[in-house]
């Protein structure tokens, strides 16, 4: 199982890594046709700045412009923004969809907030990472969100010393709890390439991947997950050596990336390198005895022997240590389904429901709810 990492910074090295470029290997690629640019992911469209005209500047009145653009992102009527992880959209793309994920978000919130004149921080939000899967991807995700600081020309008044305004768009977000670390726009950028990256290669597409990950790679050398991306390219690709290559400077940098050890684990099996392979997976049951989707995978196992009991066992037990992915909530309503609980298959499909991350998911889970309240009444 592959795994692919949105934000992670390296510590220093003792060693004097390679050139960037030494790890890269466009001759096994056909040419990149499709236009990859940093400067338009912040950028703002035409309908952006005519938004800022007609809605931001005209609010202003003596008041500060990030408390007009934080309301216009949450007022009823307004942008109307919904969480959507299908994809990572720009910052233009995400307001002409009024949705994206977390870093689309904060990216469309950062164009607006810099033509506005209004200094950003990108924060990247120390929390448990989010482990979900994209067809036979298995990905970890990170958290980012943006602080919005005071212009020097803007009026204070006496008493409030909140220098940082912190927007996040993730529902229920405890931000006065949140422990992050500023993250420079180059990273940001390259965090955003790196997702998309991700999501070409969860179609199958691994030519438009590599082009990606490689300039993710480029952007910000310091970013192992676009390090580690580009291996599971290459390896997808047939290229053993140089995802070999990758895994291997990822580990040299961060000896405990449980990611890229993995990957080079399976890498190695599959060359049959058999007595490598099992020295990195025994450290990894040691470092982690039960990897993400362990109890998960044994539910479904379950399910398709037709156990329901066990399979809502091993369901619950994935959901004790990760509460917050739906599928595992939609699974624990098929085994209840089974087992004629049908007030828990009713509240856990609503969980499900609220914790989708796409339109489609939600609209998925609520339809199959509707369906099981017509079926109850």
């Amino acid at each position: 199982m592959t795994a692919l990492l949105l934000s992670a910074c390296a510590a220093p090295s003792t060693q004097q890594p390679p050139p960037p470029t030494a790890l890269l290997h466009d001759e096994l690629f056909p040419p990149n046709h499709e236009l990859i640019s940093a400067d338009r992911i912040l950028a703002p469209s035409e309908g952006m700045r005519a938004f800022i005209q007609q809605r931001l500047t005209r609010g202003l009145r003596g008041r500060e412009p990030r408390e007009v653009l934080v309301e216009a992102l949450s007022a009823p009527g307004e942008l109307k923004l919904e969480y959507d992880a299908d994809m990572t959209r720009t910052a233009s793309e995400a307001f002409d969809a009024r949705m994206g994920n977390c870093l689309s978000l904060t990216l469309m919130t950062a164009s607006f907030a810099r033509e506005l004149g209004v200094p950003v921080l990108f924060r990247h939000v120390y929390q448990e990472e989010q482990v979900s899967r994209v067809g036979d991807l298995q990905v970890v995700s990170g958290h980012v969100n943006i602080g919005l600081g005071r212009r020097p020309t803007d009026f204070r008044i006496l008493g409030d010393q909140e220098a940082l305004l912190v927007v996040d768009f993730v529902p229920g977000a405890q931000i006065r709890r949140q422990r992050a670390m500023e993250v420079d726009e180059a990273t940001v950028v390259a965090m955003y390439m790196n997702n998309r990256a991700a999501e070409w290669m969860a179609q199958g597409m691994l030519d438009r991947a590599y082009w990606w990950a490689r300039a993710a790679w480029l952007q910000a050398p310091q970013l192992t997950a676009a390090l580690n991306t580009l291996g599971v390219v290459y390896r997808r690709h047939g290229d053993v050596g140089p995802a070999e290559q990758a895994f291997r400077e990822v580990l040299r940098r961060e000896p405990g990336n449980l990611q890229s050890m993995a990957n080079l684990a399976q890498l190695l099996r599959n060359a049959d390198r058999f007595a490598e392979a099992k020295v990195l997976e025994d450290q990894l049951a040691r470092l982690e005895p039960y990897p993400p989707f362990k109890f998960f995978d044994l539910g479904v196992a379950a399910m398709q022997d037709g156990d329901a009991v066990a399979a809502r066992r091993y369901f619950l037990k994935e959901i004790d240590r990760s509460a917050y992915y739906h599928e595992f909530h939609f699974w624990l309503a098929l085994a209840n389904a089974k087992l004629g609980r049908w007030e828990e298959v009713r509240t856990s499909l609503a969980r499900a429901e609220a914790l989708s991350t796409s339109v489609r998911q939600r609209q998925l889970y609520a339809a199959k709810l509707e369906s099981l309240r017509a079926k109850v009444h």
